[in-house]
Order: C-alpha cells, then structure tokens, then sequence
C-alpha cells in the first residue's frame, strides 16, 4: 500500500518535502520504531479520540502514552478512545492502527504533545505498517501549528 493517497495528496498541495522509508511490519508505535532504527521520541503516533460532537486525534511520541486528563483539561470536554469502526470510517485509505498524525489531511483536528516541538526530524505512520514518512521537524511544526498543544502524554 504504502502512504496513504490522502495524506500523499495532502503533503504534495503543501509543497512539503518528505522521504517514505520502507520496514517490515509491525503491530505497534514502538515496535516501528525499533523496525525502523528511528527514535522513540521522534515516532508522532495518532491516537483517536471521540469527543462530544465528533472526534480529536492527540498526538504524541511512539515512547509515551496519551494522557486522556490532560486533554480534557485542554479541551475542557471529556474525551475517550475511538473504536475501530469510527477509525476506520474516518480513514478509508489507512489500515487499522496506522493512521497518519498529520489528521488535517482528512479534515480533522489534533492536540499535539509538546515534546514533539524539540524534534528535529518526525517520522509518522504512512497509513500501513510497513511505511514511515520522514518529514524535516520544522515542516511538521508548521503543518501542526494551528493544533492545540500542551503536555497530554506521559512515559509508557
């Protein structure tokens, strides 16, 4: 599969520049980065949220965990995790449990984890296991920088 034809389509109308990096599959965040000889830290996971009115994807690091508290407090609304079915109807071109954070992309709004904005370089689920995008960290800054953003993740 690849990177998703949305999220491709989205990065090439935003003029920025991204380098796709092949791995064997792999089932979770972390194992991806081990996979793919990447930094925990610098692995942007998405994880769905369903909020009263629609949904929010946090994103965090592959090394933490979201912090459901802490992005209710910043969103001031309870949030909970989306299931599958809901993820899916959110992110036809993606398999389960890759979804891209760049959520833009698919019309969506994200709370993005502080301690992304120290890394220099990003690396994100392209919408299969066996895909990353490699994206230089400022161009992804910029791609987040309308997102919310605060401390909604703690270590695993």
């Amino acid at each position: 599969m690849g990177i998703a034809l949305t999220l491709r389509q989205y990065l090439d109308d935003n003029h920025i520049d991204y380098e796709l990096m092949t791995h064997k599959r792999t089932k979770c965040a972390w194992q991806t980065a081990m996979a793919s000889h990447v930094p925990e830290d610098a692995l942007a996971k998405a994880v769905v949220l369903r909020r009263e009115g629609g949904f929010v994807v946090a994103v965090v690091p592959a090394s933490r965990r979201v912090e459901l508290g802490a992005v209710e407090r910043l969103l001031d609304c309870p949030v909970d995790i989306a299931d599958e079915e809901e993820i899916g109807a959110l992110f036809p071109d993606c398999e389960t449990g890759a979804v891209p954070p760049i959520v833009a992309a698919y019309a969506l709004d994200a709370i993005v984890d502080d301690s992304l904005e120290r890394q220099p370089e990003i690396y994100l689920e392209g919408g299969d296991h066996r895909t990353l995008v490699h994206i230089h960290g400022d161009k992804f800054r910029n791609l987040m920088k309308d997102a919310p953003h605060g401390t909604i993740a703690t270590d695993e």
